[in-house]
């Protein structure tokens, strides 16, 4: 990680002070010295306060267990490790139920009221798209957010607000280099969901299989208010396509995984996107009738041995049950709020300046930043023309009760080129 000696090197764990001091200014306060003019409201020497909203309740309330990951991990920083930078993190989380406006409401209390230092994660696409004019506009960071569409990295209008797992076209690249070397001549079926989000999965996956022998044969989607996905699932089921490609949030996700397993005339290869694929959206369906399904993943599954002495996974499964003991370590998304804690941790360690602008510069300059809760071979990399910090993915099938990883790590900006806007 490539980290320059100059201004006010946070991963020195040089305090605020030693930017010259801070001053009032308007609402806000702002740095001297050589971070002269930059903002530094929201952290001090000792503290730094964040914000994030998530669905706790509604149509994606299974998301709710990632911030108890984050929490417990900026816990345990706070208690052994003197916090990040010697700045003990305070992690205030509010609930958007998963409706755009709310996220905006919440979004201004937490800047305007909570005088927040930044927004960490904001989840659902169509949340944080209700919120980056907002942020951008205040020159609050918003970074890491909780969602994979493109357009985190590639518009050039937002600065301040930035994605952290890999986009969904890419994603969506893995799924179809495996149906053209697996079933090359496959018949795809797509259930999405009615939004950005949906929409750029199941874009990113037509112009990746342009030209080739893989077609898409059938499309419903649905919406989040819809109470079952079963009519959408009957349509595509008479398609008789041979592949069935699921992109949804967790509760439709398991509504379709059950659809198809209770229609036994139809048995395509199924595959889940990752935001999905959770054993929290598998289990109510049956681990029995789960069995084969697709997916990818680049963090590490805290129910695969093949992590049981791994020591970042060891410690993760240690400190949940100290600082989190009514969440269970075994959830996928548990592991997914420490893997993006540690990924913050890093990141404001190497800003030059312990402000809003050098959080905002620091996360748009990783360079093969390593964090132990992610698989191993990725790590992440962002630059000036690239605004994607983890673009590699693993496939995983689904054997027995967990998720099992096979093949390669796939670097999609090596394998298909960067994404641009």
């Amino acid at each position: 990680m490539r980290v320059t000696a100059i201004g006010c090197t946070a991963i020195l764990l040089l305090a605020v002070a030693a930017c010259g001091g801070r001053e009032e200014a308007g609402t806000g306060t702002t740095a001297t010295g050589q971070c002269q003019g930059q903002q530094t409201t929201g952290i001090t020497d000792k503290s730094l306060k964040l914000g994030g909203i998530y669905p706790l309740s509604g149509p994606a309330s299974a998301y709710g267990a990632i911030p108890k990951g984050i929490k417990a991990y900026f816990d345990f920083v706070n208690a052994e490790q003197n916090g990040i930078g010697g700045r003990k993190v305070e992690f205030l989380v509010r609930d958007d139920g998963y409706q755009p406006p709310k996220a905006v409401e919440e979004a201004r209390r937490l800047v305007e009221q909570e005088k927040v230092f930044a927004l960490f994660q904001t989840l659902g696409t169509p949340s944080t798209t209700a919120t980056w004019d907002y942020t951008n506009q205040q020159k609050v960071p918003q970074v890491f957010v909780a969602t994979g569409a493109s357009t985190w990295g590639t518009d050039t209008a937002h600065p301040w607000t930035i994605g952290w797992q890999p986009n969904y076209v890419s994603e969506a690249r893995v799924y179809a280099q495996y149906l053209k070397q697996e079933k090359p001549e496959a018949k795809v079926a797509v259930l999405f969901q009615n939004d950005d989000f949906g929409k750029d999965l199941l874009g990113g996956f037509k112009r990746a299989i342009e030209g080739t022998g893989v077609k898409v044969v059938a499309e419903q989607s649905y919406e989040v208010t819809d109470p079952s996905i079963d009519p959408q699932m009957s349509n595509l089921a008479e398609s008789k396509a041979d592949v069935f490609l699921n992109v949804t949030t967790p509760k439709f996700g398991s509504q379709a995984l059950a659809a198809d397993a209770k229609n036994t005339s139809w048995n395509p290869v199924h595959i889940v996107n990752n935001v999905a694929a959770s054993v929290t959206v598998l289990k109510p369906v049956g681990f029995e009738n789960v069995q084969g399904v697709v997916s990818s993943t680049y963090y590490k599954d805290p129910n695969d041995p093949t992590w049981q002495n791994d020591q970042e996974m060891m410690r993760y499964q240690a400190k949940m049950k100290q600082y989190a003991p009514d969440a269970d370590p075994a959830v996928p998304y548990h592991a997914f709020g420490w893997a993006v804690a540690s990924s913050f941790h890093k990141a404001m360690e190497a800003a030059k300046c312990p402000t809003r602008e050098g959080l905002r510069d620091s996360v748009r300059a990783l360079n093969n930043v390593q964090v132990d809760m992610l698989l191993p071979g990725v790590t992440m990399s962002t630059g000036p023309d690239d605004g994607f910090p983890i673009e590699s993915m693993q496939l995983m099938t689904f054997k027995g009760e967990r998720w099992e990883l096979f093949g390669d790590v796939i670097d999609t900006r090596k394998e298909f080129g960067p994404l641009t806007g």
